[in-house]
């Protein structure tokens, strides 16, 4: 059967990159329509090199605390849906653990280039995004609803998306989800800034808080 890529392959790909895709692959209507738009050049690969190629773009990581592992296991038809594979890092069961741990997990396939995103649940969804955020390269946003997942892609290039299992419903979950996954960064103005964003994360790599007073 021949692999169809569809709009929502290009979500995590940045606009006038490469698409590389296996030869005799599909590609439908309306995901070469976004890849003009967005100056995407799909390029044709041999089959057997494709899937080193792409393999970070079509998995993503995906872990819970003990709050979240109920969630967590009712989204993952959505990837499957979207046609993503997943990196289960745990939890596998509701017993208790603590959720810098799965959030560090998650965040160092996605700074480590292992998987171009990552979803991390628990029980608010705000303690992981402050862990997760330690990691360089990781841009972690939680949302509770489709705006907020249609920004933090859109506007913040976010490549981990933190949830709240004890305060979304499942198809509130869902949706969330669904969205974050579809949407592409916007780039234009917003790349800018983002990149200040990133030019923070490398001052404060070496930084040492002092005791001097400010000017």
């Amino acid at each position: 059967m021949k692999r169809v890529f569809t709009q929502s392959d290009l979500a995590s790909i940045a606009d006038d990159a490469e698409l590389r895709i296996p030869c005799g692959a599909l590609l439908t209507p309306s995901a070469r329509d976004v890849a003009a738009a967005r100056g995407i050049r799909v390029v044709e690969v041999d089959p057997a090199q494709w899937s080193e190629v792409v393999c970070p773009d079509r998995v993503v990581a995906l872990g819970s605390d003990h709050g979240g592992f109920r969630m967590k296991e009712a989204l993952k038809p959505v990837f499957a849906e979207l046609g993503l594979a997943v990196n289960d890092v745990g939890v596998h069961d509701e017993k208790p653990v603590d959720y810098p741990d799965i959030a560090q997990a998650v965040a160092e396939l996605v700074a480590t280039g292992a998987t171009a995103r990552g979803v991390i649940v628990d029980s608010a969804g705000i303690g992981s995004a402050m862990a997760a955020n330690k990691a360089p390269g990781v841009r972690a946003a939680l949302c509770y609803d489709k705006a907020s997942a249609r920004n933090s892609r859109e506007h913040n290039n976010a490549n981990v998306l933190t949830l709240g299992g004890r305060l979304l419903t499942e198809s509130q979950a869902r949706e969330v989800l669904y969205t974050w996954l579809t949407t592409p960064f916007a780039g234009g103005r917003h790349a800018a800034r983002v990149d200040k964003i990133a030019a923070l994360e490398r001052r404060y790599r070496t930084w040492t808080p002092t005791s001097e007073p400010k000017p």
